[in-house]
């Protein structure tokens, strides 16, 4: 898939132009939502919101350097308070991928359980990743939690299912930037 960037007087003279090469196929919200959900890409409502920072979202990569504390601009952004003390403090809960042990997929919503029974976390993106051939998750957990391997416990339908931390992306990617 792409991503791209288009003036909104744009968009419609572009798609028109795309969607005239008959080697282009459009595609449903649900083969974005696998494809991203395997790239480990967040998206804006589930894993981004008013409420949820960068850093949270392990997106630090995307703060330049220079608007960190001790560079050329630092802050000047929204939230710049509150993003660089995440960064010099560290967050009680982090974005992680979620393998599951079976095959039921398990959906935005799900909170989370430790071994004790206590809610750590909540699933925010899951569904069946096709190229793996296995149900994913993005869920944030308590940052103790977030740790490759923790097992974790998924109610689905009154029952817990065992899921583990997993790095992300849950398929490599192979990024091309134009």
């Amino acid at each position: 898939g792409f991503e791209l960037s288009i003036a909104n007087d744009k968009v419609q003279q572009f798609a028109e132009l795309v969607m005239a090469d008959d080697a282009v196929e459009a595609i449903g919200l649900g083969a974005r939502d696998s494809l991203r959900l395997e790239a480990g890409l967040c998206l804006y409502g589930h894993e981004l919101n008013e409420s949820t920072t960068p850093i949270q979202a392990s997106l630090i990569w995307a703060i330049h350097k220079s608007r960190r504390a001790g560079g050329e601009k630092e802050g000047g952004f929204p939230g710049a308070d509150t993003v660089l003390e995440q960064i010099a403090e560290g967050v009680s809960k982090k974005r992680v991928g979620l393998l599951s042990e079976g095959r039921a997929p398990i959906r935005e919503g799900v909170k989370l359980f430790n071994a004790e029974g206590v809610e750590v976390g909540v699933v925010t993106s899951g569904g069946f990743g096709p190229s793996i051939a296995k149900p994913v998750m993005i869920a944030f957990v308590d940052n103790a939690l977030a740790e490759l391997g923790t097992e974790l416990f998924a109610e689905v339908r009154k029952k817990r299912l065992p899921v583990a931390v997993c790095k992300l992306p849950f398929v490599a990617n192979n990024y091309f930037r134009g």
